[in-house]
């Protein structure tokens, strides 16, 4: 038996998809892209103006034709995450401002340069699954940073890629960079290693370009991620379960939106569950509520088949310190042994506003802590070791036994960046407390991980589409 959290039970699961249904049949959403109306009113869906409203037989529809989970492949074409039922994965954090050094501890605003490494230190990190580009690109303009951001990133990581687009041109180009180093356009959405972002806004907006990005990448066979963000008692019901009847009302919609623009395409029920602190007026990204909401929407996925989104390993602390290490270690392990699939933002410090690789590396080593309670423990005749213990006798050890040498490595986990040593062997190597290892461990890093190379034609032909794609952005901006 495997450790689960079960935050509601079936009975509470219907109860909020019930209500997500009759949110979407009587309130509805506003949509505000042309021909995205014109598929949902053809589809069944009761379209007026841009207020658009679903009976139960549309959303049935799209749920019967989406994928019941589906695999992502690596930059190489190999099976790497298995995006069904309880399995869960953990990836980077994305799209913040600002950066904090992990040679200077600086915060400033983060560069291409920070967003390569970024890369590299996760393509190291045994216990990241998956890259986002770790943060987003002050020193390139806005409209076309997205082509900068995937190129350093595809170029230092051989793991799938999760990525927002700026626009739809942005994600266009995306695209052909992905199928550029897959092979071609067939090749990629076989084995596709890249997942689309869109953001629509809560509540219930689906703004013209974000449908749009919806639809390019639905037709490109490229798995999307759809994620509003909820924050309850602002952008939704302050009730965990209003919010989060709002939160998988508008998943569905852009679920309907994905199918009808391509039945099959492979889509999460996805969604993010942030807090509002009514004491700061800001957004927590640590909060025990989000954690809690993140499993119960992820519950709710499940229930229907789909693959969920969360948010772990972040802090909102400034820096390395105590609380960064409990609000990193609760979301991590909450969200694992919930079940959620896809769980994002490891090394997010300050609500978001900023990407730390030393937070990175500190939220790996929880994740690896997790992923070994998250396996339980396994009760066979094997493991009871009667025999063993019968041969060691009153007094004895196992230190010498044979059934030692075959089990510990897996029953016991090894920690890469805590400490465990004696005393006056800390005091030796330096006294280094948690920041100061993780930054050793990333200097570490840098200097020795050496990501496979892409072949040079290939180099090329994203340099060419990342240019010439930077230049449309910026030229339809005139």
């Amino acid at each position: 038996m495997l450790p689960r959290l079960n935050v509601i039970d079936e009975i509470q699961t219907a109860a909020i998809i019930d209500a997500a249904m009759q949110v979407l049949s009587e309130t509805g959403c506003k949509v505000m892209h042309g021909g995205a109306l014109e598929m949902l009113a053809a589809a069944g869906a009761s379209v007026d103006g841009e207020r658009v409203r679903f009976p139960t037989s549309v959303i049935e529809s799209a749920l019967d034709s989406a994928p019941k989970g589906f695999d992502v492949f690596d930059r190489d074409g190999n099976k790497a995450l298995d995006l069904r039922g309880w399995n869960a994965y953990y990836g980077t954090s994305t799209a913040s401002p600002k950066t904090r050094d992990a040679v200077t501890v600086e915060i400033r605003p983060t560069v291409v340069d920070d967003i390569a490494r970024g890369a590299r230190v996760a393509d190291a990190l045994k216990n990241i699954d998956y890259v986002m580009p770790m943060g987003s690109a002050q020193d390139i303009p806005m409209q076309c940073a997205d082509l900068h951001e995937f190129r350093a990133t595809v170029t230092n990581t051989t793991k799938p890629i999760v990525f927002i687009a700026y626009s739809p041109v942005g994600l266009e180009n995306v695209i052909k960079m992905a199928a550029a180093v897959r092979g071609g356009a067939d090749a990629l959405r076989e084995k596709p290693f890249i997942l689309s972002y869109p953001e629509p806004i809560s509540p219930l907006i689906f703004p013209d370009n974000v449908v749009e990005k919806m639809l390019i990448a639905a037709r490109a066979g490229i798995p999307q991620i759809p994620g509003t963000t909820v924050q309850p008692g602002t952008t939704g019901p302050v009730t965990l379960a209003g919010a989060l009847v709002q939160l998988v009302a508008e998943g569905l919609v852009s679920l309907i939106i994905i199918q009808l623009a391509s039945p099959g395409a492979p889509c999460f029920l996805s969604g993010n569950l942030n807090s509002f602190d009514m004491d700061t007026t800001l957004m927590s990204i640590a909060s025990p509520e989000m954690s809690l909401g993140t499993a119960a929407h992820a519950a709710v996925a499940r229930s229907l088949g789909l693959p969920s989104w969360g948010l772990a390993g972040s802090t909102d602390s400034k820096v390395l310190d105590t609380q960064a290490g409990m609000e990193s270690a609760f979301s991590i392990l909450a969200q694992g042994l919930a079940g959620v699939n896809l769980i994002h933002d490891v090394g997010y410090m300050d609500m978001a506003m900023v990407c730390s690789p030393e937070m990175l590396v500190m939220g790996a080593e929880a994740v690896g802590m997790a992923r070994r309670f998250m396996q339980g423990i396994e009760v066979t005749p094997e493991t009871l070791a009667l025999d063993v213990i019968d041969k060691a006798g009153p007094g004895g050890n196992y230190l010498k036994a044979a059934h030692t040498r075959r089990h510990y490595r897996e029953e016991i986990w090894f920690p890469s960046l805590f400490t465990r040593v004696h005393f006056n062997r800390w005091m030796h190597d330096g006294a280094m407390d948690m920041a100061g290892r993780a930054r050793a461990k990333i200097a570490e890093i840098l200097d020795s991980h050496i990501v496979p190379e892409l072949d040079g034609e290939i180099i090329q032909r994203l340099d060419e589409i990342r240019d010439e794609g930077s230049k449309q952005a910026l030229d339809l901006l005139e």
